[in-house]
């Protein structure tokens, strides 16, 4: 795998490099998650790049009409960029569920390889696996997957904190999906579809007590319930 991935990060897929495939999914995943001006800052610290590279690669993707940048309104996807973002994130949202469900994977492992497998940019490759998978609306993580005409399912937007002591949910999905917080939900036996009731709000840290499926009494942070969508 590591042979293949060293392969795909010296040629160019499809119109796009790598590298530029990654800056339009971040800007896209960032675009999703916050109504805030997405900055050159934000992007670094998604992608774990300096800003001054960060900077660069804007500079090329403004070249090629994919995005729109200026300081004063940040960092926005044009049309034709948003169509391209929208197929990444398709392709590596379709790997993820044929990773778990056909190949065996855990939920804590495909997140990487997926990461390398959306970069392959064959024509009809995603229609297929969506087929073959039977159209599945979201990802092992509870992400909408974006349809072959573009239109995405309503992601999950609720959080855990936003419960009042006696409710009851449903885990719909992760923001977090880093192996360690994975392993860390897998240790606590929660996975999508989990039923939780949130019995207290600790005032003094905001702290959670919850009941998992029922079962005896749990204590989490208040980071955790803000990772952990509901419906």
């Amino acid at each position: 795998m590591r042979c293949f991935y060293l392969f795909l990060c010296v040629i160019k897929l499809g119109m796009y490099t790598l590298s530029e495939e990654n800056y339009l999914k971040s800007i896209y995943r960032l675009a999703q998650q916050t109504d805030f001006k997405i900055t050159p800052t934000a992007i670094a610290e998604s992608l774990g790049n300096n800003p001054a590279s960060v900077v660069d690669m804007l500079r090329k993707l403004t070249e090629k009409q994919l995005i729109a940048y200026d300081k004063k309104s940040g960092v926005r996807l044009s049309a034709q960029g948003l169509k391209d973002a929208v197929l990444i994130v398709r392709r590596h949202r379709l790997w993820e569920v044929f990773l778990l469900e056909k190949l065996g994977y855990h939920w804590d492992e495909i997140h990487d390889i997926a990461e390398e497998l959306e970069h392959i940019s064959d024509a009809t490759l995603a229609d297929r696996l969506d087929k073959f998978l039977d159209f599945p609306e979201y990802d092992p993580h509870g992400d909408p997957i974006p349809k072959a005409n573009g239109k995405v399912p309503k992601p999950y937007s609720v959080t855990l904190t936003n419960l009042k002591a006696g409710d009851t949910c449903r885990v719909a999905a992760v923001r977090d999906t880093s192996s360690s917080f994975l392993q860390y939900l897998q240790k606590l036996d929660i996975g999508i579809g989990t039923r939780i009731q949130l019995v207290e709000k600790i005032s003094f840290d905001n702290s959670l007590v919850i009941s998992i499926s029922g079962k005896e009494n749990t204590t989490v942070s208040q980071k955790f319930g803000e990772n952990i969508l509901i419906d």
